[in-house]
C-alpha cells in the first residue's frame, strides 16, 4: 500500500533495517493492484467483463443468453425480392432451399459490449416511469444508428412499438422475448416492423410506391412477451 510510511512510528522511521522490512512486506502482499482489478472487471459496469457482466445481468433482471428463431434464407419468387431484404429475403435457384416448415428456436449468447448495453437499458427501464417520452429514450439508446424506434398509445389498454427497420434475429429476440422493454402491468404490447421506404404504403408515411415495395406482411406484426 502506497501510504504505509504514514502509520510508521516516528521513533523507527531512521532504521534502515525496520524501513527494509515493511517495503519489502509491503510490495509482497500489496493489494491494490488487485482491488483495481475487482473494481474494474467486477463492480464497475462501464469495464466490467465477463462473470462482472453476468453478476449486474442478475441484479437488474436480464440475461445473457436468449432464445433466437432462427432464420434462414428460402427460395422465392423475383415479385417477393427487395434491395434491403437482398440477403435475408427470397433467394433464387442454387441458393437457398425450398420453405420445410417452421424451425425450432436457438440460445445466442451476448458479447459483453451487447450484453452491458442491455443491462444499461434493463437498469433504466427498472426504474422508468413508463411514459412515452421514457420508453422512446429507451428505444433511442437500445437501437441508435439503425433507423427510428418509437412507442404508439393504440388505446384500449394496448400499445405498440414501431420499428421503421429491419431488426436482427438477436434484436428481434431482445424486443419480444427480453422483457427489456418496458410497459405498464396489464397494457398489451406489439411490435410492428416497418422498414421504411422498403414497405408499400403512402408518402406520408414514408411507405414505397407501387413496384419498389413489398405489402405489409402478417410477421410484421408481433406480440410481446
Amino acid at each position: 500500500m502506497q501510504n504505509w510510511n504514514q502509520t510508521l512510528l516516528s521513533q523507527y522511521a531512521d532504521s534502515p533495517t525496520i524501513v527494509a522490512l515493511i517495503n519489502s512486506i509491503n510490495d509482497a502482499i500489496d493489494p491494490s493492484a488487485d482491488l483495481q482489478n475487482v473494481y474494474s472487471n467486477l463492480w464497475n459496469i462501464s469495464t466490467a467483463v465477463g462473470q462482472g457482466l453476468n453478476n449486474w445481468g442478475q441484479i437488474v433482471g436480464v440475461s445473457r443468453n436468449l432464445q433466437v428463431d432462427v432464420t434462414p434464407t428460402y427460395f422465392g419468387f423475383n415479385e417477393a425480392y427487395t434491395i434491403p431484404t437482398k440477403l435475408t429475403g427470397v433467394q433464387p435457384f442454387g441458393q437457398a432451399p425450398m420453405y420445410a416448415g417452421p424451425l425450432a428456436t436457438q440460445t445466442y449468447t451476448l458479447g459483453d459490449s451487447d450484453y452491458r448495453k442491455l443491462i444499461l437499458v434493463k437498469a433504466a427501464a427498472n426504474i422508468c416511469n413508463l411514459t412515452a417520452h421514457s420508453i422512446n429514450a429507451l428505444l433511442t439508446q437500445l437501437f441508435t444508428g439503425y433507423g427510428r424506434a418509437y412507442v404508439q398509445d393504440t388505446g384500449n389498454m394496448s400499445q405498440r412499438y414501431v420499428f421503421e427497420f429491419t431488426p436482427t434475429a438477436v434484436q428481434l429476440a431482445i424486443i419480444t422475448n427480453a422483457k427489456v422493454i418496458p410497459r405498464s402491468a396489464g397494457v398489451s404490447a406489439k411490435v410492428v416492423l416497418y422498414p421504411a421506404g422498403s414497405t408499400f404504403g403512402f408518402n406520408e408515411a414514408g411507405g414505397a410506391p407501387f413496384g419498389s415495395g413489398t405489402l405489409f406482411p402478417s410477421s410484421g406484426l408481433q406480440n410481446v412477451s
